[in-house]
């Protein structure tokens, strides 16, 4: 790989080194991820510019035991040690930070001066510049050949609006459309190439700044978003429903989109047969075999080992993420029949384990679902699938009141109350040091009202002890000043 980065192979190497008390730095990765490989050129280059330095890579999948042991469930993942503890993580693709935290622990390139510009922070050596800067080019490409800087020089709405008309047909998506981080960016895809058409497309996981903007400029939550001459027509489920309708071949078609002849041909054979011995490979009794297993449970997980001893941090993760959300799901040990092993991943076009299904629809890895776990969007997509039921008010009100032994729903935060009784109790509570969770109900109208009729009390605040409402500031003052406020909060 060049520089002076080592492969770990096992546990006992690494604190043996680490032991030391030299500043090493571990890099995870894995070989199916993109990212992984642009970041480890970077990682080979900060090998050179810190020489005093220890880089070590780990295949994240094939060392379990080490990855579990720092909680890696995403790659790139990168460990830092001095003085033999560990003293700080960080995940994904960011070349200046991992720079910077480098020469947290390595020391910088040259004391004496300012080694880098102000975009890299001061870890930035002489080898490593040229590499950064060929990353940021190829991880922030749109793949279009209109796409504007990203700059602060341009205006966020004016550069989201470029993107947006970059391309008469133009997917906002995860991914590529080459390699799509995630099933329903990946439908979008497949759909678009069916109906023949050119399209564009930018991977908002490299551009945070977009992903949020367009979230916000079209008042649409998830990705991908798919726009027709400027016009935004939907998500993955819009898509679909207007592809199988002819809907969208319509809409392109009087927005002067045409398809491609052989392009549209190629699509329509693909669509009548989505996995077929001429565009796979894979028997007709393989495939036949997989589609049985992923369509064997409304929630399937294709991991390493099994749920109740997976053998690979990923698969941990993704079954923690399913327990989570309280999600029965099947599973099917791919360790156990390499058959399987390898025919998914031709299958399903995604090169890794694990791998999740709803309802018959890749969602993608670990990566994925613990992002869509973080941003609700898994909640959604069990609930419009029917795999979970929608969560009734009353079932939310329950939820809040038991979130903390003690909670409490006021108006406003505790660190800024916005009215008097609400204020009196916060103060009453840390005036007799207890721990409490808290909700604004002046952020949402439903609990607010929903509340008042569940309690059975019409005013706020409202404390609850262990599900129980204890009463408003009325009560609350009252215990508070008699000595038995604590007391009553600890039972």
């Amino acid at each position: 790989m060049g520089g002076s980065v080592k492969d770990i192979q096992s546990k006992e190497e690494l604190d043996n080194v680490v032991s030391h008390g030299v500043p090493v730095i571990l890099h995870f990765w894995a070989s199916w991820c993109e990212a992984s490989k642009q970041m480890d050129q970077v990682f080979s280059h900060l090998s050179t510019d810190f020489p005093h330095a220890h880089f070590f890579r780990v295949e994240a999948e094939e060392q379990p035991e080490i990855s579990e042991a720092h909680s890696v469930s995403a790659v790139p993942f990168f460990v830092f040690f001095k003085d033999g503890q560990k003293v700080d993580t960080m995940e994904g693709a960011n070349p200046s930070s991992l720079a910077n935290k480098v020469a947290k622990v390595a020391g910088s390139v040259n004391p004496d001066k300012s080694a880098a510009p102000a975009s890299l922070g001061m870890a930035a050596g002489p080898t490593i510049l040229e590499t950064v800067k060929e990353f940021a080019k190829q991880n922030g490409s749109s793949k279009t050949e209109s796409q504007p800087p990203s700059g602060h020089s341009v205006p966020l709405e004016k550069r989201l609006q470029q993107l947006v008309d970059s391309h008469p047909v133009m997917l906002f998506m995860k991914g590529s459309p080459e390699e799509p981080k995630c099933g329903f960016s990946q439908k979008v895809v497949n759909i678009l190439k069916e109906e023949g058409v050119n399209f564009g497309s930018f991977d908002i996981l490299s551009d945070n700044d977009v992903r949020e903007g367009l979230k916000k400029l079209n008042n649409w939550p998830t990705f991908p978003q798919l726009f027709c001459k400027g016009e935004l027509l939907g998500g993955c489920d819009i898509a679909v429903a207007m592809h199988e309708s002819g809907e969208l071949k319509e809409v392109f078609k009087d927005h002067g989109v045409l398809s491609t002849g052989s392009n549209e041909a190629k699509g329509t054979e693909q669509g009548n047969s989505s996995v077929s011995d001429s565009t796979t490979g894979l028997s007709v009794t393989l495939t036949s075999r997989i589609e049985n297993l992923i369509n064997s449970s409304p929630v399937m997980l294709f991991m390493k080992g099994k749920p109740d001893e997976p053998k690979c941090g990923f698969s941990r993760k993704v079954v923690e993420i399913l327990q989570q959300e309280k999600v029965t799901f099947q599973s099917f040990d791919i360790l156990d029949d390499d058959e399987v092993r390898q025919g998914l991943k031709v299958y399903s076009n995604w090169s890794s384990y694990p791998q999740l299904y709803i309802k018959g629809e890749l969602i993608g890895g670990s990566d994925i679902v613990l992002e869509m776990q973080k941003s609700g969007e898994l909640k959604r997509v069990l609930t419009e699938k029917g795999v979970v039921p929608k969560e009734t008010l009353e079932d939310r009100l329950k939820n809040l009141i038991s979130s903390s032994a003690t909670m409490l729903f006021m108006k406003g935060t505790p660190d800024e109350p916005r009215c008097g009784f609400s204020s009196k109790v916060v103060n009453a509570l840390r005036e007799d040091g207890v721990s409490f969770g808290s909700f604004d109900i002046l952020s949402d109208e439903e609990v607010r009202q929903g509340l008042k009729t569940y309690s059975n009390w019409p005013t706020f605040p409202q404390l609850y002890y262990k599900g129980e409402l204890i009463g408003g500031c009325d009560i609350v003052l009252e215990l508070h000043s008699s000595g038995e406020l604590k007391s009553t909060l600890s039972d």
